[in-house]
């Protein structure tokens, strides 16, 4: 959510004249992270958040939006997009795809206790079930496809030990995702970046996910690697909170119940879910693009992650 491309109140003005909002009053950029070009938007209708994309496509849009859409039309928490006149909810903007969604109430916990994991593994599992008979279908775009393009860009960077751990931890996903377990892992439409920084709450109420663009279908289960390794963690360390661990992982059971071979299958996707944001961080650090507000992360704190997901026994997931 970095600013890529610059848009002033003017060009707001005129562009959002398209939509049933009323007149724009103000815009702010956001400066946290690094995909899309993001900003606070003040219409007089109320506030929103306008994303102009600076990757994704016209054609890869319609997927993510609409499936805010779908999500939110079954009272999932997340932005429901905002239709022009003509009903189209994507649109041009300084040439590159752009929309406008709805603003979530509240802020971000970026220091959750178990109840905010609790809520997050809920509203998680609901999400999965929700999306099951969305119609379209786009695969995971930061999957093991991804990862194996990406390696060879990052390599050079790393000392020997950093090589040695990236290409044998993508050998193991490349065997494990070949296996009879990873076949029949449930699958669906996924959140796939559930961090902290995208998801809203009001005190201990979660008011709702945001940032989809990186959505797809994939196993469930490595939605919930991915939310786990980011919300049930000592940030320092990478360390397991097993407190929040329990917490999140109890009330998505409770939801979604998970099946024997999930169980089996967990280490190896939270291994998976620290592999693929170690090497989107090292390609972000060592391969940054221009933008106007960059914040990279730190690519060792997933290393750190990935390491102990490897030594460490996965806990229970019910």
């Amino acid at each position: 959510m970095a600013v890529f491309t610059t848009v002033t109140l003017d060009d707001l003005a005129q562009w959002s004249a398209q939509f049933p909002l009323g007149r724009a009053l103000a815009i702010k950029g956001i400066s946290t992270g690094i995909e899309n070009s993001n900003f606070f938007i003040a219409m007089e209708s109320g506030e929103y958040v306008l994303t102009v994309f600076e990757k994704l496509s016209f054609e890869q849009l319609p997927f993510y939006l609409n499936l805010m859409r779908h999500l939110a039309q079954r009272d999932v928490l997340v932005p429901l997009p905002i239709a022009n006149r003509d009903g189209s909810i994507l649109n041009a903007l300084h040439g590159k795809p752009a929309s406008i969604v709805t603003k979530l109430q509240g802020e971000c916990q970026l220091g959750p206790e178990p109840v905010h994991c609790r809520e997050v593994g809920a509203m998680l599992a609901k999400m999965h079930l929700a999306a099951r008979d969305f119609p379209q279908h786009q695969p995971n775009l930061r999957g093991l496809n991804w990862w194996k393009e990406t390696a060879p860009a990052v390599l050079p960077y790393l000392p020997q030990e950093g090589q040695q751990l990236l290409q044998s931890e993508l050998r193991y996903q490349e065997e494990f995702a070949a296996g009879t377990t990873y076949q029949t892992l449930p699958n669906g439409p996924i959140h796939a970046d559930l961090f902290r920084n995208n998801v809203m709450f009001d005190g201990e109420r979660l008011t709702g996910f945001f940032d989809f663009y990186f959505a797809g279908w994939d196993t469930w289960l490595f939605d919930v690697a991915v939310t786990v390794n980011d919300w049930c963690i000592d940030l320092d360390s990478g360390a397991l909170d097993h407190a929040r661990v329990r917490a999140m992982l109890d009330a998505y059971h409770a939801v979604r119940p998970f099946t024997n071979e999930e169980q089996s299958a967990w280490q190896a996707m939270l291994r998976a879910g620290a592999l693929r944001f170690w090497l989107s961080r090292l390609y972000d650090f060592y391969k940054p693009r221009e933008a106007e507000i960059l914040t990279p992360h730190d690519p060792t704190h997933f290393e750190r992650i990935l390491r102990l997901r490897i030594s460490e026994p996965a806990p229970a997931l019910a």
